[in-house]
C-alpha cells in the first residue's frame, strides 16, 4: 500500500503505518494523475491491478472498494469504481458527484448539478465514491488523453475516460454512504462519526 500525496504533512500523519509513503508533484491535477506518478516508479512497473482510494472517503465500505475491483477483474470494465444512495439533500450537492447507471452497471454520466444529464430516472442515479480501480495499461492510457472540455468545465476526473469511449462498470452498494471530505463541514462530520 503507498500513500501518495503532495503534502508532507500527510507523510508524517501515516508515518507509523505499515504503507509506503510517495511524495508526489503538486502540479498533478488528481488523484488518478497521482496513482500513475507511483506506478511509474522503479519499484511498481509490474503491478498489473491498482486500486486508487482517494483521500477524502476515510470512511468507505470495504463492499464498495471490492466492488469497484471485481467491475474490472470479473466483468471486463476499463475501470472500476462505486456508488451508493443518494442521500437527502445530496441531488442538489454542488459538493457531492453523482453518477448515471446503465442496466449492465456502467456509467453514462458523472455530475454535480441537481438535474442528472438527459434527464435519467431517479432510480438510476447514485452517489459516486472516490474509488477507482484499472489495469496499468488502462491508468496509463487515461492519463495520456488530453482532458475533455466537459472535465475541465465540472472538475470531474472521471469524465475524461468516458469522453473517450472508455468503460467506467459502478459497484452500487445498497447501505447509506458513509461521509466523504468535500468540504470544512464534511470533517466535523466525520468526527462525529469516529466519536459514535
Amino acid at each position: 500500500m503507498v500513500v501518495a500525496t503532495d503534502d508532507p504533512r500527510v507523510g508524517r500523519a501515516v508515518a507509523g503505518l505499515p504503507v509506503e509513503t510517495l511524495l508526489t508533484s503538486p502540479d498533478l491535477a488528481s488523484g488518478t494523475e497521482r496513482a500513475a506518478a507511483v506506478l511509474a516508479q522503479l519499484d511498481y512497473p509490474n503491478h498489473e491491478i491498482i486500486l486508487n482510494l482517494q483521500g477524502d472517503e476515510p470512511l468507505i465500505e470495504r463492499e464498495a472498494v471490492l466492488g469497484a475491483l471485481e467491475r474490472v477483474t470479473r466483468r471486463g470494465d476499463d475501470i472500476g469504481t462505486a456508488a451508493g444512495p443518494l442521500g437527502p439533500g445530496a441531488l442538489g450537492d454542488p459538493n457531492r458527484v453523482k453518477v448515471v447507471v446503465d442496466g449492465r452497471g456502467r456509467a453514462l454520466a458523472f455530475f454535480r448539478t441537481p438535474q442528472a444529464p438527459g434527464c435519467a430516472r431517479r432510480d438510476a442515479i447514485f452517489q459516486h465514491l472516490g474509488v477507482y480501480a484499472y489495469r496499468a495499461h488502462t491508468l496509463r492510457r487515461w492519463v495520456a488523453l488530453p482532458p475533455t472540455a466537459e472535465e475541465r468545465d465540472d472538475r470531474l476526473e472521471q469524465l475524461r475516460p468516458l469522453g473517450y469511449g472508455m468503460t467506467v462498470g459502478v459497484a452500487v452498494q445498497q447501505v447509506p454512504v458513509a461521509p466523504g471530505v468535500d468540504t470544512e463541514a464534511d470533517i466535523q462530520e466525520i468526527e462525529r462519526w469516529l466519536a459514535a
